[in-house]
Parts: C-alpha cells; sequence; structure tokens
C-alpha cells in the first residue's frame, strides 16, 4: 500500500447503504446503484457523499475526491459556485414555485435565443429526459408521423419510447415505432429513410458518439452536412441531444461546433450549474407544434433555477469555458495517457478533452480497466468505470498533477495485481 496515498475506509458509507436497502429500492437506484454505475468492486466505492465544494466532494466517511464524475454533468463550474448561489439566493427571497411564472424565465429564455445558434424558442422543464421527449412529441405534433431514427449506442433518457426492448416494464408497443442506423453510414441512413417514406418524424443523436462501454468518436467530415440535408429534403425534425455535452464544446451548440443547425436542441446538465432545470430549443417553425403540446410538470417553471441559469451560462462566457476545457482536459489526459506508458498500461483516451472517456486496451476484458479505476477511486480521484469523465471550471492544475500522481500510484498497484502483465 502506498504511504503517499493510503487506501480509503467507506465503513459509514456501508451502514449508510445498508439502512437506504430497507427504505428506498436498490438502496440508491438508476445510474448511481453500485451495479448501474459499474462500480467493481463495491466495496472500494463510496456510496453516500457529506459535501462538496469546487472541484472535490466528501463522502460520509470523510474522504475527498477530485471528481471527475460532476455529478454526471450538472457541475461545470464548481460544486457551490459562489456567483450562480448568489443569484439563485436572491431569487429565493423574491419567490420560486408560484401561481403565475417569475418573469425571470422570460429573461432566461431571451439568454438562451442569444447564446443558441438554432435556438429561436425555449421550453422549459426540470430533466435531461423531459427535454428529449419534448423535443420527440413536438416532432410528431408537427409532422402528425410516428416514427423516429436513433444511432447506435444511442441513450437519450429513460421514457419508454427511447429505451430498449430488453429493458424492464418496456413493452414492444412502446418502442415499435423505432428505426436504428449507424453512425457515419449515410447510405444506411438514405436507405431507412426510403422504406419509411413520410413515416419519420424525427432523427435524434448526440453531436458525437459519446456512449458507453466503448471509445468515443466524431463523426466523419460531412456526415452531419449530409444528414441535415436528408432531413430537410424528406421533411423529418433533426434533434441533436446536447445534454450531456451541451456548453462544453461551444456555448452556441453543439450542432455550432460541428458546423450545422439542428431543428430542435436539447440542454440539461451545464445549464445552471447543479440547479434543477432543463431546456430544448427550436427553430422558429416548430413553436406553434411545441405551443400545442399538452406537457407540463409542478416544478417546471420554478424561478430559482432560471435566475442561477442566467449566472452560469453569461459566466462561461466570461470564462470562455470551452476553451479552458480543452485545455485542462489535454493537459490531464495527455498526463495520465503518460503516467500509464511508463507502467507498461495502453490508456486509450477518446471523445472531446472536455469529456473524455477511458479504457486501458492491454487485454479485452474489462477486468483490468476496472480494477485501475477501483485504485484511483480508492486513493481520491473519482472516475467512472465506463462512463465518459467531466471537466469543470473549478479544477487547477495543482488538481490535475494530484490526479496523475494518484493514476500513477494506481498503475503501480494494478500491476502488483498482475503479475502476468510483465
Amino acid at each position: 500500500m502506498s504511504k503517499k496515498f493510503p487506501l480509503y475506509n467507506n465503513t459509514n458509507s456501508d451502514a449508510w447503504y445498508d439502512r437506504a436497502t430497507k427504505v428506498i429500492p436498490a438502496g440508491v437506484y438508476g445510474h448511481l446503484g453500485p451495479a448501474e454505475g459499474q462500480f467493481i468492486p463495491v466495496n472500494r466505492w463510496p456510496r453516500f457523499s457529506e459535501k462538496a465544494k469546487g472541484t472535490y466532494f466528501w463522502d460520509v466517511d470523510g474522504n475527498q475526491y477530485i471528481d471527475y464524475m460532476c455529478a454526471y454533468g450538472p457541475n461545470i463550474l464548481g460544486y457551490g459556485d459562489e456567483d450562480v448561489d448568489a443569484a439563485a439566493i436572491e431569487q429565493i427571497k423574491k419567490g420560486n414555485c408560484t401561481t403565475s411564472p417569475s418573469k425571470i424565465m422570460v429573461e432566461c429564455a431571451e439568454l438562451l435565443v442569444d447564446t443558441v445558434a438554432s435556438a429561436d424558442w425555449a421550453f422549459f422543464a426540470k430533466n435531461g429526459n423531459d427535454a428529449t421527449q419534448g423535443a420527440i412529441l413536438t416532432a410528431r405534433a408537427h409532422t402528425h408521423r410516428k416514427k423516429l431514427i436513433f444511432f447506435n449506442n444511442f441513450y437519450h433518457g429513460v421514457s419508454p419510447m427511447v429505451q430498449k426492448i430488453d429493458y424492464p416494464g418496456v413493452t414492444p408497443e412502446d418502442v415499435a415505432n423505432n428505426l436504428y442506423a449507424r453512425w457515419n453510414d449515410i447510405e444506411g441512413l438514405k436507405q431507412i429513410i426510403a422504406e419509411n417514406e413520410n413515416e419519420i418524424a424525427a432523427i435524434i443523436a448526440q453531436p458525437y458518439n459519446h456512449g458507453n462501454f466503448l471509445d468515443n468518436y466524431f463523426p466523419d467530415e460531412g456526415f452531419w452536412k449530409e444528414v441535415r440535408e436528408l432531413c430537410t429534403k424528406h421533411g423529418i425534425v433533426l434533434i441533436v441531444d446536447d445534454v450531456r455535452c451541451g456548453f462544453r464544446l461551444d456555448l452556441a451548440g453543439s450542432d455550432h461546433f460541428f458546423g450545422f443547425e439542428a431543428d430542435i436542441i436539447c440542454f440539461c446538465k451545464a445549464l445552471a450549474n447543479g440547479w434543477n432545470m432543463s431546456a430544448f430549443c427550436g427553430k422558429e417553425f416548430l413553436k406553434n407544434a411545441a405551443s400545442s403540446l399538452s406537457y407540463t410538470g409542478s416544478y417546471w417553471m420554478s424561478a430559482v433555477p432560471f435566475a442561477a441559469c442566467i449566472a452560469c451560462i453569461n459566466k462561461l462566457k466570461a470564462i470562455d469555458a470551452p476553451k479552458l476545457f480543452r485545455q485542462m482536459g489535454t493537459e490531464l489526459t495527455e498526463g495520465l495517457k503518460k503516467a500509464g506508458a511508463e507502467h507498461g498500461f495502453d490508456l486509450v483516451v477518446s471523445g472531446a478533452p472536455a469529456l473524455f472517456y477511458l479504457r486501458i486496451a492491454n487485454d479485452d476484458s474489462l477486468l483490468l480497466h476496472q480494477d485501475w479505476i477501483a485504485e484511483c477511486v480508492n486513493r481520491g480521484v473519482f472516475f467512472a468505470s465506463h462512463h465518459n469523465h467531466f471537466m469543470n471550471a473549478a479544477l487547477t492544475h495543482e488538481d490535475i498533477n494530484r490526479t496523475i500522481e494518484i493514476a500513477e500510484d494506481a498503475f503501480k498497484a494494478v500491476k502488483k495485481l498482475h503479475p502476468e502483465l510483465g
């Protein structure tokens, strides 16, 4: 065991998890559950946090983590950012969830329309799933068509219509109108459209393939241009799911980053630095369809997140967040690759530096990679085994250097666990 980076103890976290299993399904459900989150082995991971600030969070055992999951994306400026939270607190004093929405909702929509290249209007909700489902409903309302095209390795939320047939609770009827295309296969996409002429309401896609359990990759040069042309030609609404990437690649939207315009673009994670809201924004020709939806929620027009969103977006602009994330993400991932190579590990880094994906490629199994990730986590760097990671603006060069040192220590530990590596 390293003296410099001793292994963490998770006694209190385990005790809280035992309590949780008695009153909460699975103890922690969804993507933060031990199994769903691929927290392997589970005894090396924290289950519950105590507090968070900047780029760190502390678990219930008092262990501190440099956090590269950023609450799976919402932490873009740093936990508890003073400017964002001050705006939220000021709005709390005025009102939050009220019978008539606060005028700050209008100001927030105006800012999004001014910021996002493809936005003529904004429709607010709470979760990324709300945004993607609202976008699909809008496309169907406008086109009077049923079918949807997804690209392989897709994830667009938890509504049955965007899930997969073998998921618990999802019926064949839920996904009966779903069609599946391959990334970068324009000819295949043309064939799908031809076989379903005048039946396809929308194509929904992430701006690039940042799925789980695989190296992430960008679309081929010209791919999005051709997709855009096909959608325009055949009256198909082009939806970009920017829930995960939004404002990390380009403050004008990830479609702008790749040189095309979506008809509808969906945001959530980076909108308000952890204050709960989402939005889908669209072109003028879809405004009436969005207006027609029977689609709302009890807290969708709460004022406090709008105040936080305005402060967050303005601060992202002021610091040029996409440039910062590219620079810091590159510095980090190059350091991690170098540390791996020095100890005989081929660490593959893929995707955008702002949302990097990691994979140890020394063998075809996932076990070696999972061992290394667990060793990092248990020393104070919170990575995920098979999910992309996130940069945040509170991360410092000192944090990056410490991350690389811990990663190197973890590589040494894994090498001892696997003498067969030589």
